[in-house]
């Protein structure tokens, strides 16, 4: 039954691939989405598995320490926060970070390898000193996310993916990054700027580039995700205990 099914699949994909070929009128399908970042590793001068890559002494105390959150057998969950910790001493991760980490937690390389092109906050290329991601996902879009990138393009001089000359900017493009009731926003580095004006952006970026840290948070006056307009509930002073219970109770 088996080979009888796979004869039929297989007449059957002959027989379509022969109308395709025959038919006069052009096949068209839908666009085919791709990531911007190749999943499969290309060694390249800066990015080999002979670059040379292992933990500080301070990292390697952060690693140990880590590590011990987990059951013994199980060392092989610290991969996220240890290519984490990796990313962060190199600057972004190569892969013979990865295969540190690796050969670190005793796993295979492979599964490592899997971790670090599933998860987006890895960079295996090489990113500039101030990291500009730019949430362009649904609740950001409806409140200006793609004018937020226009103005981040033009004040850097640079498009999505770019790095600046000096090396200090690197603009992305990234999907929910989870402050959606603060949108637009934009993350750089491990700050959220959020609740964004274009003018706000122009004076984040001008404030980094003259050697200042602005402010992380809200940009509009709020002090985290409350209502814009104000509270809604919850505004009156709470009643003491008893409250709207029967007399008999």
């Amino acid at each position: 039954m088996q080979s009888l099914a796979r004869s039929v699949f297989q007449h059957g994909r002959r027989c379509l691939l022969a109308q395709c070929v025959q038919s006069s009128a052009p096949v068209s399908t839908s666009s085919k989405l791709l990531s911007d970042k190749l999943f499969v590793h290309r060694d390249t001068d800066q990015n080999n598995p002979n670059i040379p890559f292992e933990f500080t002494k301070e990292n390697l105390k952060r690693a140990e320490s880590i590590i011990a959150i987990y059951p013994e057998g199980h060392e092989a969950a610290a991969v996220i926060p240890l290519l984490d910790l990796a990313q962060r001493q190199f600057g972004w991760l190569p892969i013979s970070a990865m295969n540190y980490v690796a050969d670190y937690l005793k796993m295979p390389r492979m599964r490592v390898y899997e971790v670090a092109t599933f998860y987006t906050m890895f960079n295996r290329e090489p990113t500039g000193k101030h990291h500009v991601q730019v949430c362009t996902t649904t609740p950001c879009a409806l409140r200006g996310a793609e004018d937020v990138v226009t103005r981040v393009k033009k004040n850097l001089g640079i498009d999505v993916g770019q790095t600046t000359k000096d090396g200090q900017f690197t603009l992305t493009v990234v999907e929910c990054l989870g402050a959606c009731v603060n949108a637009p926003m934009i993350q750089i580095n491990d700050n959220y700027y959020e609740d964004l004006s274009l003018n706000d952006v122009d004076e984040i970026l001008n404030d980094i580039k003259a050697g200042k840290t602005p402010k992380a948070g809200p940009r509009n006056g709020r002090l985290a995700c409350e209502p814009a307009g104000g509270l809604t509930s919850l505004t009156e002073p709470p009643t003491g205990p008893g409250f709207g219970v029967q007399p008999g109770l």
